[in-house]
Parts: structure tokens; C-alpha cells; sequence
């Protein structure tokens, strides 16, 4: 599932393309799960002939800040993804929306799993799901002492505090399990549980986790080697990370969970 990077690098690479682009043509699908709340030939027609201004993001879901209101807003779930293009004939599979700019570009966004949802907000940014989210690390991450109060006063392992949307927006699941590794944090460890000077490295392994994935655009096979990120895939029970360290895999907030015993406490 694309996390706060990837969608950081979808972003980018929809205001390099857009900005300052008008929407000439807007090619649906009639998927209704996918579309969220708008009939997909509505979407397509109140869209068409739109300048785009901006493009947003919080957490996992980004937006199109258009000339006028309202503006789409997409959440890739799973297997969404935005891909840039200019002959018709590269229109990838899977898709279920289209745009052609005056300029002839096109973005479309394939979805093969149909878990993504594309929305048609006045304001998305303070309209659900948006307006639910927690902090953004990227955007607006506390500062130390707000971050260990949040912990504070939660009970759940620590693992499942880090994927709840409405406490920290764009964390997934590797990235949760990278960060634990790297601020030696066990994940099963209630959050209220951790000593002030934990709860300040975990945010600060955070930042640098994100930061550093959002620096090299999402590009995974650039993430430093010493990463658990390279080695916690596929439940191998001879999976161990660059250090030699074994990785046992577990089910916990009710995701598969990679982590190394021998260093996270």
C-alpha cells in the first residue's frame, strides 16, 4: 500500500505535470465503489475546463486545488497509483479516471484492486475522511513534549498507535515496523508504557525515516541497506536484517509485524 512517501512522490509528480495545466477532457469509468460519493460522469463533467492550482496532500490522500470548487480528491488504497503520459495508447489497465491537460500530458489513476476511492470535495481538507486525520510527520509533526503527551494517554501496543490514521497520517505498516527497528522500540510495548526519553527518540526516528524515504522519492531500492526494509517481506523464518539480526514476524494491530527481538525492547 502506497504510504506518506510514495503518495509525497504522487504529488510531485502531479504538480510538475498539472500545475498551471487546464483540464481540457476527463475520461471515467462507472466503478461506483471506487467513486466515492459523486457519479463518475458528474465528477467528469464538473472537472472539465478546470485550471489546477495546487496539488495537497495529508497523509495518504492528496487533492487538486482547481480554479473553482469543488476539487477531486483521490486516496489509492492498496494498488491506485497516478501514471504521466501523452499517447492514448499508454492509458495504463486498471484505470478509473483520466485527465488530459492543454497541453496534450494525460494522468490517469490505475486501481487493479479497486481499494483506492476518488472523492469530489468543496473542501477537502476539512471534510471527512481528511479532517479525521491525525498529524501529518511531513507537515505538522508535534513537538516533544506534545508528541509523548499523545502517547501518553494510549493503552494499545504501540505498533497499532502508529497505523491509527487519526493519530499519525501517513504512517503504514513498513513504515511502522522501520521505525521501531530503528528506535529499538518492541512493538507489542503499550505506548503509554514508554519512558518520556523513548517516546522523544521514536519521534525523532520518525522524522528521519520519513524524511530521508521522501529525499529519495520513494525510491526503495535507494533506502540505506541497513534498513529493515530491505529484509522484513514474505514471513521468511530465515529472514534476518543486514546485521545478521533474526526478524520474527507476528500479527499485531492486526498487521503483519517485522521486528528483531535481539534489539527492540
Amino acid at each position: 500500500m502506497p504510504e506518506l512517501p510514495e503518495v509525497e512522490s504522487a504529488r510531485r509528480l502531479v504538480e510538475r505535470h498539472l500545475v498551471g495545466r487546464c483540464i481540457v477532457r476527463v475520461a471515467v469509468v462507472d466503478d461506483r465503489i471506487v467513486y466515492a460519493g459523486v457519479a463518475p460522469r458528474r465528477f467528469a463533467r464538473v472537472l472539465r475546463g478546470r485550471r489546477v492550482e495546487a496539488v495537497r496532500r495529508r497523509g495518504k490522500h492528496l487533492w487538486f486545488e482547481l480554479d473553482r470548487r469543488p476539487w477531486p480528491a483521490f486516496h489509492f488504497g492498496m494498488t491506485g497509483w497516478f501514471e504521466v503520459y501523452r499517447c492514448p495508447a499508454d492509458r495504463p489497465p486498471f484505470w478509473k479516471v483520466e485527465f488530459a491537460l492543454d497541453n496534450d500530458t494525460r494522468l490517469a489513476m490505475p486501481d487493479a484492486r479497486r481499494l483506492g476511492r476518488i472523492r469530489l470535495l468543496a473542501d477537502p481538507e476539512h471534510a471527512p475522511p481528511i479532517s479525521e486525520l491525525g498529524f501529518d510527520p511531513l507537515l505538522d509533526m508535534p513537538d516533544a513534549a506534545a508528541f509523548a503527551a499523545g502517547l501518553a494517554g494510549r493503552r494499545a501496543p504501540i505498533k497499532a498507535v502508529l497505523l491509527d490514521q487519526g493519530f499519525s497520517a501517513g504512517v503504514g505498516n513498513w513504515i511502522a515496523d522501520e521505525v521501531l527497528y530503528q528506535a529499538r522500540l518492541a512493538p507489542r510495548r503499550r505506548a503509554c508504557d514508554l519512558t518520556t526519553a523513548e517516546a522523544h527518540r521514536l519521534r525523532s526516528t520518525i522524522l528521519r525515516v520519513i524524511h530521508k524515504a521522501v529525499d529519495l522519492d520513494a525510491d526503495n531500492s535507494r533506502f540505506p541497506r541497513a534498513w529493515l526494509f530491505h529484509h522484513r517481506w514474505g514471513r521468511n523464518s530465515d529472514a534476518a536484517t543486514a546485521r545478521g539480526e533474526k526478524i520474527v514476524h507476528a500479527t499485531i494491530g492486526g498487521r503483519t509485524t517485522a521486528w528483531v527481538p535481539a534489539v527492540q525492547r
